[in-house]
């Protein structure tokens, strides 16, 4: 009898062992079967964040590119194309965020020739002042 309490033990302990294993294999599993379904909402929320004036006016090629995949990762979905629309929508949310860091950077170059020229036209105006 020994043998059946050390085997009910054992099991025992292995169950208690198991169940955090079980636990994130099923929320794992749960987590990693709307992945695409995620990946869209991702997708549209940067996309949403990106379409503003400021990144039309100087990113307006690559937001384009980001909506038109968006849009695509949406047909792909309604047609059960989860792979597809995951990679997508993926590319969309990426080509978003290029989006935006383009706008930042055309911003920044505008401005810094803004002060280029501010400091142009200050060293121009102290060298006729000394002339005097």
């Amino acid at each position: 009898m020994p043998t059946v309490q050390f085997a009910t033990d054992v099991s025992r302990s292995a169950r208690y062992s198991l169940l955090p294993i079980c636990l994130a294999l099923i929320v794992g599993g749960c987590a990693t079967t709307p992945g695409y379904e995620l990946q869209l909402a991702a997708a549209d929320s940067a996309v949403a964040n990106a379409n503003n004036a400021s990144t039309q006016r100087d990113a307006g090629a690559e937001l384009r590119v980001a909506t038109d995949k968006l849009a695509s990762a949406h047909q792909a979905a309604d047609r059960r194309q989860p792979e597809r629309a995951l990679q997508l929508a993926q590319q969309a949310e990426l080509d978003a965020q290029l989006a935006v860091v383009t706008a930042r950077s055309v911003r920044s170059l505008r401005a810094a020739e803004e002060s280029q020229q501010a400091a142009r036209a200050l060293r121009e105006e102290l060298e006729r002042a000394g002339g005097r």
